[in-house]
């Protein structure tokens, strides 16, 4: 079995967080459908990069303000 080579990992593993924080960002501030704020939050962290993902495509709200 080989060695995880953490420096070809750490890019991706930053991208990864980032795209988490900026789905938590984009979830405090905006309203949300389907599920509470605080569960869409923990989907994205739970099960990253899904959760999020999960989360843009379903969960964020895009309708116009009314």
């Amino acid at each position: 079995m080989s060695e995880i080579n953490w420096a070809a990992l750490a890019p991706i593993l930053v991208l990864l967080m980032g795209f988490v924080v900026w789905c938590w960002v984009d979830i405090s501030r905006n309203e949300v459908r389907y599920l509470p704020k605080w569960l869409w939050a923990v989907i994205c962290i739970i099960s990253i990069p899904i959760g999020a993902i999960v989360y843009l495509l379903v969960g964020r709200d895009t309708s116009p303000i009314k």
